[in-house]
């Protein structure tokens, strides 16, 4: 009979792909209110404040997925619902794909209103072409983050391992910033999430050159020659890789709310976006996204 945790992360990638995030209760949405009301108890200015609380909601997440994975009956089942609910590829797609549409009839007030959803930066003044840089560099760095990366994590260790890295990623996005607040008491998730997606981001841009082999040459050069000037150590790994896979340039100057740009560096030596290359990389995400399911199945049949 082939290995509960190795079908489970199968049927559980089938699962997003087929449904998306769900619609109510999600558990991620039901973590990130706990997170937050835990916050207003353990919030200070300090790195050692921070650390408790990381500690405490990641180490309540792995507790939750071992206990998860000591369920002696339907482990399959359990692997499939665990993986369904941390995966975001599908919804990450439905997004990229909302903000095209807009952009293809000429809605350029909609596809900022609509980007939002996808980055953090000041959307209201971007053209067409960044608000594609934007959809693009999401789809990237998420396809790592939301896809690859638990599907990775789930195959070691189960849903211990599923759990876990979704609440170390949702951490470093509610608290993991620079800025008055979070400097010092989001330094421990920012730090947590970085350690934790260092290996899928390099399996990720590894996927990417396999996913596009007459452009993997290209791939490579900017994954080995730009990713280093990009401020994340992973993000510009994997973006960096979809920028050589799709012939285009990413990177370049973010306008933040609040007044604070940052210029980024330039990952890749193609073209500048277009709108057209939204749904080509959203193709780029799922070959990357069914090769990290396939690998993990690969590797959790054999643990």
């Amino acid at each position: 009979m082939p290995p509960a945790r190795a079908v489970g992360l199968l049927i559980g990638f089938a699962a997003d792909r087929a449904f998306g995030d769900p619609r109510h209760w999600h558990p991620v949405a039901g973590f990130g209110t706990c997170a937050a009301r835990l916050e207003q108890t353990t919030y200070g200015d300090s790195r050692t404040r921070g650390l408790l609380h990381e500690g405490a909601l990641v180490g309540g997440a792995v507790a939750v997925g071992l206990l998860l994975d000591r369920i002696p009956v339907a482990r399959t089942a359990v692997v499939a619902a665990t993986t369904w609910v941390v995966l975001g590829g599908r919804s990450l797609e439905r997004e990229a794909a909302a903000v095209h549409a807009r952009l293809a009839r000429g809605d350029l007030p909609g596809a900022r209103a609509r980007v939002r959803r996808l980055v953090g930066r000041d959307t209201e003044h971007l053209d067409a072409v960044e608000v594609s840089r934007a959809v693009v560099e999401s789809v990237a760095e998420n396809t790592s983050d939301a896809v690859v990366a638990p599907l990775l994590w789930g195959a070691i260790l189960g849903p211990a391992g599923l759990l876990g890295y979704r609440a170390a990623n949702t951490l470093d996005a509610m608290v993991g910033h620079r800025n008055a607040r979070y400097e010092r008491f989001g330094w421990a998730a920012a730090r947590l999430d970085d350690l934790v997606n260092l290996p899928a981001s390099r399996l990720s841009a590894l996927l990417v050159l396999a996913a596009e082999p007459a452009r993997a040459h290209r791939a490579w050069r900017a994954w080995r020659h730009d990713a280093a000037g990009h401020p994340s150590p992973n993000g510009g790994v994997v973006e960096a890789a979809f920028a050589g896979a799709l012939g285009v340039r990413l990177g370049g100057t973010n306008r933040y709310y609040g007044d604070r740009t940052e210029d980024r560096a330039i990952l890749g030596d193609g073209r500048p976006v277009e709108p057209g290359d939204i749904p080509v990389a959203n193709r780029l995400a799922l070959r990357v996204g069914v090769s990290a399911a396939l690998a993990a199945a690969f590797l959790g049949a054999r643990r």
